[in-house]
């Protein structure tokens, strides 16, 4: 998922690119160049160079997959920000009890919002919302981030059975972050 996220984001960088290129070219044709060489200006005008259209809506759409996308190697990899200036001092019996407390808040986290993308998924194909400029059904993109979404509360579940497991049998399942077994 995580790959496939990055081939998303990276795709999604080079559209702004170009669209910001394409832009900044466009009103360069409008302006001095378009006084001084009004036929190529025209000409390249009319081949469309300009910025493309609905790009922030389809930005809006890929980042809201790629952003789920990363969810899951996120979470099995327990790459999650973490303050640990008060637990390093605390037993590993206690630090086992909070990061399963903690997996287990994720878990819940994960599948309510998979459930609210379901029902939100649910909602804009019911009254057939699409996009003001390309006019793709809203429905589409929530639809690839609920995809992405249950990938992740899976990932959230395995975890907090992981931490369970960790803390009610004492033995390392999951490596943690700096690779040390807790």
């Amino acid at each position: 998922m995580a790959v496939l996220g990055g081939l998303v984001l990276g795709s999604l960088i080079i559209l702004t690119c170009l669209s910001v290129a394409g832009r900044v070219l466009n009103t360069i044709l409008h302006g001095k160049i378009g006084a001084l060489a009004p036929g190529v200006s025209q000409y390249l005008l009319d081949l469309g160079v300009g910025p493309i259209l609905g790009d922030f809506e389809l930005v809006e759409a890929g980042v809201a997959f790629a952003i789920f996308a990363f969810i899951p190697l996120c979470q099995v990899t327990a790459g999650h920000a973490s303050v640990d200036v008060l637990t390093k001092v605390f037993p590993r019996i206690v630090n086992r009890f909070l990061q399963m407390i903690i997996d287990i808040a994720f878990a819940i986290a994960l599948i309510l919002i998979a459930w609210k993308l379901y029902d939100g998924m649910l909602s804009k194909q019911r009254y057939g919302e699409t996009t003001f400029l390309l006019q793709f059904p809203i429905w589409w993109s929530y639809a690839a981030s609920l995809f992405a979404a249950v990938i992740g509360a899976i990932a959230g579940v395995y975890m907090a059975a992981a931490r369970c497991y960790e803390f009610f049998w004492n033995r390392s399942v999951v490596r943690s972050r700096d690779g040390a077994e807790q």
